[in-house]
């Protein structure tokens, strides 16, 4: 039978390597309950026999004696700062720079995950951890080896029968978003302010003076490189990464070897939306040159290295719970899902809604009422829900389920192609207003004074059941209206008359047709000059039309030719609306035919309406998204993502002056 001290020692082993598997390997070989039952019998052992406990004991990892305070220490090795790109262009800079220096040697990159956390060092001597710190200002840091100790991860001793006489790991210690959430899940029944985000709560817990309180905190660690070392070497990063987890570091999976910036391109922009699937917050990735002797003939600046870069993601995320789900009708009777959610910050602005999609997302994610979930918000984009957080649930969570009858009209509802529709959309009141609105818009036919308030009125009265009764509007009505003055009444009526002027491009783009917006409403009304051409038309011909496209043909084919969208187009015509449009005359000036041309920010001489215009004239295309097939970015004042990406792409970005300096006016 085994003596206590034989005892005491097998637990140890045995609690190190189920660590190790865990955290390192992945691969768990035992229960979260047989693993605690284990510890607490080493725990009862050191207990009564003090003499038996050791420095890099399992049981030190549930946090020791406060400490009185914080003693600065000086890195053997500065850890320095990461120079960051935000663009494809900026990563593109980084490489030029790199090839500069190295000539023409090949060079391979190591592309990791960013984890956003506390940057760290590990100080191990003859195997044992003898110091752990934060980053401070890059020279000193502070001595939180109280704290790092209790940091799941992190080993006491290193894995290894031959360990080196000194050994140092950096890397970066993180809460997961499912402990950040119950955390202040916590705080909040304890009447405690909320912690903002995971990092700072990170930063927070290993500032604590008692490191059981930091061990609550259930804080991980990913080792990402070396830092002082004697007895011990390796020539690459990749060699660097296995010999952490030979000594029990755990090492992100995530890391991707690539021959070329273009392949470092691809994989960084293939983690923008993949990385919210995961259990802790990334704010981009980090991009290595992996041969350390490249790495010396690059060097370093005062503040950062040149032989690596970080490329930072543009998006906002945050956690927070969702309190319900409101449905709003869209113009073609989808019922639409916001979520209702805890406020939180995003992006410098208080978010309180967020899209949901449709039914085949929360299903498919798994979202439910009371939920935490992850929330998105990326430059002026509406912020969005990614995911749940299932692991926090805590039992009165609820699968929402879609109406079985409208909310605006009391129809029934029928699933679709992963929406949930109104069967009574064509008469569904808040489906009309909705077709209402889109039909007055300043990009289509331009009603002055028709917006979402009047839109409500003039359906709510029942004066409004399609967009052709708005040109059978009298003042007498109006003026029955709430609020609504003769003043008032008779504007709005010479705003509905000034849009029968608009022309057939503005027609289609405002009959809520599928599939169909300003751009290709264009292009329908620039190939057939009349409703009656383009009625004529039969769909395979339709389908001919540049920028057009079979699913688009059949969409307006299908309108245009079914009993209710016959009725439209005559009601419009016996009521004195335009339904032809001029041919495009091409002022003087560049010729633009083939061009595309995105507009973004705030212009001094132009509306957007008017410089998009003008480009069409020209021949050019107006875009609203920036691609690879985009040529020109036009940026004015206040330009946001759209110009970041064209940046990342190589497009040409013309100010105004250069605009009109293309198009030949000055």
């Amino acid at each position: 039978m085994p003596t206590v001290a034989q005892r005491a020692t097998d637990l140890r082993r045995q609690l190190d390597r189920h660590n190790y598997l865990y955290y390192v390997e992945a691969k768990p070989e035992v229960s979260d309950k047989e693993f605690d039952r284990l510890l607490r019998e080493l725990e009862k052992i050191e207990t009564e026999h003090p003499e038996l406990a050791t420095p890099d004991s399992p049981t030190r990892r549930v946090g020791g004696q406060p400490i009185e305070g914080f003693t600065t220490v000086a890195h053997r090795i500065p850890m320095l700062s990461i120079d960051k790109a935000v663009t494809p262009a900026e990563l593109r800079e980084f490489d030029a720079r790199v090839h500069k220096a190295l000539g023409q040697a090949p060079v391979r990159y190591v592309v990791e995950l960013k984890i956003d956390g506390v940057a760290i060092s590990l100080t191990y001597v003859n195997g044992q951890l003898q110091l752990g710190s934060t980053r401070g200002d890059g020279v000193h840091g502070d001595d939180v080896t109280h704290n790092l100790m209790t940091v799941k991860g992190v080993p006491l001793r290193l894995h290894t029968d031959d360990p080196p006489a000194l050994f140092e790991a950096r890397g970066e210690v993180y809460m997961g978003r499912a402990d950040f959430a119950r955390l202040n899940e916590d705080r909040k029944q304890a009447g405690e302010e909320s912690l903002a985000n995971p990092r700072n709560s990170t930063a927070g817990s290993l500032k604590l003076l008692d490191p059981k309180l930091c061990a609550k905190r259930r804080l991980r660690l990913f080792a990402y490189s070396l830092g002082a070392m004697e007895g011990v070497s390796v020539d690459t990063h990749l060699e660097a990464l296995d010999l952490l987890r030979r000594y029990g570091f755990p090492v992100n999976p995530y890391i991707q070897t690539c021959e070329s910036i273009e392949e470092v391109i691809a994989y960084c922009q293939s983690w923008e939306e993949r990385r919210h699937d995961l259990d802790f917050d990334t704010d981009g990735l980090v991009i290595k040159v992996n041969d350390f002797g490249q790495r010396r003939r690059l060097g370093q600046s005062s503040k950062a290295p040149r032989w690596l870069t970080a490329f930072k993601f543009n998006a906002e995320e945050a956690i927070t719970r969702l309190k319900n789900v409101e449905i709003t009708i869209g113009k073609d009777g989808t019922l639409v899902p916001t979520a209702l959610l805890e406020p939180v910050t995003l992006s410098q602005t208080t978010v309180s809604r967020a899209s949901l999609h449709n039914a085949d997302q929360i299903e498919q994610k798994d979202i439910r009422i009371g939920d935490m979930v992850i929330v998105v918000k990326r430059g002026e984009i509406i912020p969005y829900v990614v995911r749940s957080l299932p692991e926090l649930r805590q039992g009165g969570e609820k699968p929402y389920k879609f109406p079985t009858k409208c909310p605006g009209c009391g129809a029934p509802t029928v699933r679709q192609e992963g929406k949930v529709l109104c069967t009574n959309s064509k008469d569904c009141p808040a489906a009309i207003k909705k077709r209402v609105e889109s039909f007055a818009k300043r990009a289509r036919m331009d009603i002055e004074g028709l917006g979402d308030s009047m839109a409500t009125q003039l359906v709510q009265s029942g004066l409004v059941k399609s967009v052709t009764d708005l040109y059978r509007l009298t003042l007498v009505q109006l003026m029955e209206l709430e609020r609504m003055g003769k003043k008032s009444a008779q504007n709005l009526l010479d705003g509905i008359e000034a849009s029968k002027a608009r022309g057939l491009a503005r027609v289609l783009s405002g009959l809520s047709i599928p599939l169909i917006g300003e751009t290709t409403a264009e292009l329908l009304a620039q190939a057939y000059s009349d409703i009656d051409a383009l009625l004529a038309a039969p769909q395979e011909e339709l389908a001919e039309v540049k920028g057009l496209g079979p699913e688009r043909a059949e969409s307006v084919y299908e309108f245009l030719h079914n009993t209710d969208g016959e009725k439209l187009i005559k009601d419009l015509r016996d009521l004195g609306v335009n339904l032809t449009e001029a041919p495009r005359v091409k002022p003087a000036g560049a010729d633009l035919t083939g061009k595309t041309f995105v507009v973004t920010g705030t212009l001094q001489k132009y509306s957007r309406d008017e410089i998009e215009g003008r480009i069409k004239l020209l021949g050019g295309k107006a875009s609203g998204s920036v691609s690879k097939k985009t040529d020109y970015v036009v940026a004015g004042e206040n330009a946001g993502s759209k110009l970041e990406k064209a940046r990342g792409l190589g497009v040409v970005v013309l100010s105004e002056e250069e605009f009109e300096e293309m198009v030949g006016k000055k």
